[in-house]
Parts: C-alpha cells; sequence; structure tokens
C-alpha cells in the first residue's frame, strides 16, 4: 500500500471505505505500530490541539475549590465540543518559575484569575498563541476576556445589607497580593491590591457603606492568603475578638463565609439574630447552607472562556463577555442586632 493509504487511514477516514482502513489497521497492530507521532505531527501542523488552563494555585486546587471547579466544567464542555484537549498549566504564586508555560504544549492559553503583575502571565503573552482572560488581569491590550462586574455585584450587598440596619460591619476578603500576608489589610494595602476582583469587591462595598453614612476607615477588613474554609473560620475568630460589637461579616467569596458560619455554629452564635454572614459565588455548597450570597455563572464562565479562545483565529479584535449576577438573599442575613446586644467571648 501506498504511504498516503496508510495515512489516510488515520488522518482522513473518510478518503477510504471501511474493509480496507480495516486491513491497514490490522497490519500496523501486528507490526506493533501505534499510529503517527503526536509530537511529529504537531510539528508538521503547528497545531497541539490542547488548550492550556493556567492556575497559579497547586493542582489540586481546581478539583477542590468548588467556583475553579465549576469554571473547569464550563471549559472542559467548551473544548468538548470542538475536539480540543484540555491541560492544565498550575503553578506556584510564590515561585518566579515560568517553564511550565514556555513549554506546554498548547494552542493557546485560558488565563484563571491571577494577579496583574504575575510572571506567569506575562510568560503566556510572550507566546505566538491566543490568551483568554478570566476575571482579571482586567485591560489586557489584545486579550480576550470573561468576568462580571464585580464592583456593582458587591454594591448591591452592601446596599443590601444597610437597608437592614447594619452600621457595624467586618469584612473578609480573598489575598490581595503577594507574600503570605494573614491578618488585617490597612487602606494602603486593600488599594495596592494586585488581584483587580478583589480589589473591585471592596470599592463596591465602600461606596454603598459611604451611601448609608458608614465611614470606611472604621471597616475593619481581614485578609487570607489561603483560600479555605479553615482560613474563613480563624479569620473570623480574629475579626470578632478584635472587634467585638459587629453585626454583620461580608467575605468576597462563598468559602470564606463557609468558614465564618462554622464559627458561628461553634461558638453557639446564631445566624442571622446575632451575627449576618454573606458570601459570594453562589457555589453549590453555599446553596445548601442557604447562604446570602452573590451569584455568579462559573460553569458560563468557563464555557465563554473556552468559545472565545477556541473562535480566536476567526476575528482580529478581542473580545469581552460580562456575565450578570444575582443577589441570593438567603437565610443569613437578617435585621442587625441591637448594640447593647454585645457579646465580649465570642
Amino acid at each position: 500500500m501506498s504511504r498516503t493509504t496508510v495515512s489516510n487511514a488515520y488522518n482522513r477516514p473518510d478518503q477510504l471505505s471501511a474493509p480496507l482502513r480495516a486491513r491497514v489497521l490490522e497490519a500496523a497492530r501486528r507490526l506493533g505500530y501505534p499510529g503517527p507521532d503526536p509530537v511529529a505531527r504537531s510539528l508538521r501542523t503547528r497545531r497541539a490541539g490542547a488548550v492550556g488552563l493556567l492556575l497559579t494555585e497547586a493542582l489540586s486546587y481546581a478539583f477542590r475549590d468548588p467556583a475553579a471547579t465549576g469554571f473547569l466544567e464550563g471549559l472542559a464542555l467548551a473544548c468538548e465540543r470542538a475536539g480540543s484537549g484540555l491541560l492544565l498549566v498550575p503553578v506556584s504564586p510564590e515561585l518566579a518559575d515560568v517553564t511550565a508555560v514556555h513549554q506546554a504544549g498548547v494552542d493557546g492559553f485560558v488565563v484563571y484569575s491571577v494577579q496583574e503583575d504575575d510572571p506567569h502571565f506575562k510568560a503566556v503573552l510572550e507566546r505566538p498563541v491566543p490568551t483568554v482572560v478570566c476575571d482579571q488581569p482586567i485591560g489586557v491590550e489584545g486579550v480576550d476576556r470573561v468576568g462580571v462586574d464585580d464592583r456593582a455585584a458587591m454594591l448591591a450587598m452592601g446596599r443590601h445589607l444597610a437597608e437592614l440596619g447594619h452600621r457595624r460591619i467586618g469584612v473578609l476578603c480573598m489575598r490581595l497580593g503577594p507574600g503570605r500576608h494573614n491578618g488585617p489589610a490597612d487602606e494602603a494595602r486593600q488599594a495596592g491590591a494586585t488581584y483587580p476582583v478583589q480589589r473591585q469587591r471592596l470599592a463596591g462595598l465602600r461606596e454603598a457603606f459611604a451611601e448609608a453614612g458608614v465611614d470606611w476607615a472604621a471597616v475593619p477588613v481581614h485578609e487570607r492568603f489561603e483560600h479555605s474554609v479553615d482560613a474563613g473560620q480563624s479569620a473570623t475568630a480574629e475579626l470578632l475578638a478584635a472587634h467585638p460589637d459587629l453585626t454583620a461579616v461580608v467575605c468576597t467569596s462563598d468559602i470564606l463565609a463557609l468558614g465564618a458560619l462554622r464559627h458561628a455554629a461553634q461558638h453557639d452564635l446564631s445566624v442571622p439574630d446575632d451575627l449576618t454572614v454573606t458570601g459570594f459565588d453562589g457555589v453549590p455548597e453555599a446553596m445548601r447552607a442557604a447562604l446570602t450570597t452573590i451569584r455568579q455563572p462559573v460553569l458560563e464562565k468557563g464555557r465563554a472562556a473556552g468559545e472565545l479562545l477556541l473562535e480566536r483565529g476567526e476575528r482580529n479584535r478581542p473580545r469581552t463577555v460580562t456575565l450578570p449576577t444575582e443577589l441570593v438573599v438567603g437565610a443569613t442575613s437578617g435585621p442587625a442586632r441591637a448594640p447593647e446586644r454585645f457579646f465580649s467571648g465570642w
């Protein structure tokens, strides 16, 4: 048989009759030939057949964090529909080694929520492949982006709390910048945040509280480097120990809020009678806990990011897709308790 016939059996099976293709594959099996070398094929076609997902977290984060898991599912659905593979490229946010980015055999990158000056993101931009950013950074020239209006979403949450009469409010936020900072984040650290999503969410709260006459300088903000329920629980303990008069704890993620609810349960605090707790994301665990939160379409984020990347060759100009959010009022927010109900032991 000719080389073309054998090649068609693997690469263009529609060009051969079913019996002829079966003969080729059976002969290859007897000879121990597994088929064309995918690496050699990618060199010839200049296509890897895969989308790279850049995560500046440990690999397990993609399967542990509910928002990341939902995003990953949506991205996988888009890749599946296009017949493309998906390569996870996890890197540590504390290490500057960009070798994994340089060596990734992909046709393009989806970058999942990294800080503005992240060296791995800069390495992605050096590659001659299309790139889509989910959430952050914002406003990168020539790069597609999919996200939500974080500031407007948190503005709605802040107004909800103000309408309930809350004026003594604390905030738990995800990491604002590099370095393992855990504890109070003053206004200078907030202003210098290199994670725009957190910066925008805090800005939305600041605007809502200002409308209600609350001085943002008097609002304690506690930051956690790790994004986990345990981190939310420990941050809540610190926050309430330093500010026992608080009537509400606003969290910039559901995961941190679930930690706050755990702390409340372990210290016999009634939610929302003693303490209102709110989150952001709308992950399944938060919905089951009836958490008051901002629900964002994380699966649709992933799907939209994948579609933007896979259609990039059909257009010249970058696009931005802003998806809607929804304020979900659950069972964890209620009217502010009276000032005289002061809990010194929590």
